[in-house]
């Protein structure tokens, strides 16, 4: 296995929170190798201790469903946050239902994918959606 580079300091910074470890590997090696900077958390209460912790990220990407608190209640406590409420927000997901797709644009979601994904898909849409911002 190639080592992964290190990203540069003004590489867009990604949390990713996903309960399921082979998922968050995947996530962190296809971000890391198109230069993202990635942090992780195991479940919805440790994503939103990243996120207030004060790291500043360019883009979180949320599991529907993980232990601690959905992807639903972290995507409105970021929404909520004073300084950095409008952090653009990618729901990730193996429920593709449309009443979820629904409940996290309502909520406040920039984009929502559904599992398997395509990694150059994924790329492509936070690469689009920070550029917005």
């Amino acid at each position: 296995m190639a080592a992964q580079s290190i990203p540069p300091s003004d590489a867009l910074r990604v949390l990713v929170a996903d309960d399921e470890p082979h998922i968050r590997r995947l996530l962190t090696t296809v971000l890391g190798n198109a230069a993202f900077r990635v942090d992780e958390a195991v479940d919805g209460r440790e994503a939103l201790e990243r996120f207030e912790s004060g790291t500043g990220y360019d883009c979180v990407i949320l599991d529907l469903m993980m232990p601690g608190a959905s992807g639903l209640e972290v995507l409105t406590r970021i929404r909520e946050h004073p300084e950095r409420g409008n952090t653009p927000v990618v729901m990730l997901t193996a429920k593709g239902r449309e009443a979820d797709r629904q409940a996290a644009y309502e909520g406040g979601a920039d984009d929502f994918l559904t599992k398997p994904f395509s990694p150059r898909k994924l790329i492509s849409r936070i690469q689009e959606i920070v550029a917005e911002r």
